[in-house]
């Protein structure tokens, strides 16, 4: 089919081939090389239609947006121009960033303005949402771990979206990434121009993004990077419970939205959710950076937490102290250097270290600030101690003890010594393994489903037909580990060192793996790739 691009023709539709619409007699063939098939939507500004450019070999389809804004008077044109510009340039401006539309042409044709991208195979986030459920904490962490280094990429050449939402969030069919749409909202540097009042009126019409999704200072015109983090953190909470912004209530004295009833996270996460949504922008996260490094604390909060049994003086003799889960160093020293998340692991192997020896068990040793923590004594170190004297024994648990503490409820096993322990087929689903040793554990057939991984030693681990759907996996060293026949659809895997594994028969539908980690793993026929094809590269 042809499709017709003048706005007022009464029937768009044409045969594949038609040169000339037979209703209004427009010609079909876009700048002779860009034939439109079919509408994909419509704006306040333009019109977005799916086409195939028939001057390139194998004819690609791409994406057109055509300007087409809802009024006519000459200010609402001047704006829809300004934008389309802008976003023009600010595509430009992007670059080749795998996970944002490429900018193809931009140009103006018989009054009319058009730019095209390319085009991105998938579904987007509300879709997949409507069609297949809301999700859990684990997989919108990994949502997080995805959309914010793209936040970082485009703030850092000084642009703010002004429009995240599941909608402009689509899931590229090709290798299942996320893919940020729809620059046509923004913001190309922070400024504070005054405009006048024509321009104002046109600004906060159109271009706010969208109500519920942007913070009051974007729809005061006031966008800063912090807007786009807001709007990410509603869109976690859309991702939880399925509810747009408009289906939930709000605080009509703060004007915060009432969500925390509605999901059911963890402690640690719903308190990065409320920083996300903070009204107030001085009390929000300012860059995706702080939201990331606080994401990564997330192992050692129950720990820390669970291990504050000591006296305030104890606490003064380590350095610290803690309020709501949070670390907070009494020694300013102490809260320069360790400031990170490797610092709170430590402050956490303190504290097991010091409630190992009220248990009487075997504790193991961390270092917090300039203090070393052992299972004898405690020494003073240089804080240009060596990395070796820095590191931490992890914790060790033998087969029962684990199986005795997951039946009894407890789910964090972050930082603790598994090597070579023998469980097959036990179900620890939606267990926190972060950062732990696992080298050649046997988990064969085992049910480990929404669990979390990131950073723990897998080498030669046996998996293979274990349950790692939505497993999160990030940083994990799987190499040499049998995951023959195992369920890894839509588990995380970037960054994770698959050298040597054998993933012959797994389930990779929907998982978030690069090819170049593919390549270095072993995969058969009946390998299921991200793209839910059976096969070999």
């Amino acid at each position: 089919m042809s499709y017709c691009l003048n706005p007022n023709c009464p029937n768009p539709e044409n045969s594949a081939f038609s040169d000339r619409c037979l209703s209004c007699g427009s010609l079909l063939l876009l700048r002779d090389r860009y034939r439109v098939l079919q509408s994909l939507g419509q704006g306040g500004f333009g019109a977005t239609f799916l086409a195939q450019d028939e001057a390139l070999p194998g004819e690609p389809s791409c994406v057109i947006k055509q300007l087409r804004p809802s009024g006519s008077s000459a200010h609402v044109l001047q704006m829809a121009r300004e934008l389309f510009e802008r976003e023009a340039v600010t595509l430009g401006q992007i670059g080749n960033h795998p996970q944002v539309p490429r900018l193809l042409d931009f140009f103006e044709e018989n009054r009319q303005f058009y730019l095209v991208q390319e085009y991105i195979s998938g579904s987007t986030l509300q879709q997949e949402v409507k069609t297949q459920g809301t999700l859990g904490e684990v997989s919108v962490k990994q949502f997080l771990c995805e959309i914010l280094p793209i936040l970082q990429y485009i703030h850092g050449r000084r642009v703010i979206h002004r429009d995240i939402k599941p909608a402009n969030l689509i899931r590229r069919n090709q290798d299942s990434r996320l893919v940020l749409i729809d620059f046509g909202a923004v913001k190309n540097q922070v400024s504070q121009a005054v405009l006048n009042q024509s321009e104002h009126t046109a600004l906060t019409a159109y271009a706010i993004g969208t109500p519920g999704f942007a913070p009051p200072e974007q729809m005061a015109m006031r966008p800063v990077y912090a807007s786009d983090i807001y709007a990410v953190g509603v869109t976690c909470i859309y991702l939880l419970t399925g509810k747009s912004p408009k289906d939930l209530d709000y605080n009509p004295t703060t004007g915060e939205l009432i969500w925390e009833d509605s999901v059911c996270v963890s402690k640690h996460f719903a308190k990065v959710l409320r920083k996300m949504l903070e009204v107030s922008v001085r009390s929000r996260y300012q860059t995706a950076d702080d939201v990331l490094r606080d994401l990564e604390l997330e192992p050692y909060i129950d720990s820390l937490a669970k291990g504050l049994t000591s006296s305030s003086q104890s606490q003064e003799r380590f350095g610290y102290r803690l309020e709501d889960s949070g670390v907070y160093y009494s020694n300013p020293s102490h809260a320069a250097t360790n400031h990170s998340s490797a610092g709170v692991a430590q402050v956490a192997a303190a504290i097991r270290a010091r409630r190992a020896r009220l248990e009487g068990t075997v504790a193991p040793t961390g270092v917090v600030g300039e203090r070393v923590i052992s299972n004898k004594s405690t020494a003073l170190t240089s804080s240009n101690s060596s990395p070796s004297t820095r590191s931490t024994t992890p914790r060790r648990l033998n087969p029962d003890g684990l199986l005795n503490a997951y039946t009894k409820g407890r789910r964090d096993f972050a930082l603790h010594n598994l090597n070579l322990i023998n469980l097959p087929g036990a179900d620890l689903s939606g267990t926190n393994f972060h950062s732990s040793q696992m080298e050649k554990i046997n988990l064969q057939g085992a049910n480990l489903y929404n669990s979390d991984f990131g950073k723990a030693n897998l080498n030669r681990a046996n998996l293979r037909d274990a349950n790692l759907s939505k497993a999160y996996l990030h940083n994990a060293d799987l190499e040499g580990a049998d995951l023959r026949g195992a369920d890894l659809s839509y588990a995380y895997l970037n960054n994770a060192n698959l050298r040597g594994a054998n993933l012959c028969g797994a389930n990779l539908t929907g998982a978030k793996i690069s090819e170049e980690q593919l390549a270095v793993a072993k995969t058969n026929w009946m390998t299921v790739r991200p793209n839910g094809r059976r096969g070999l590269l």
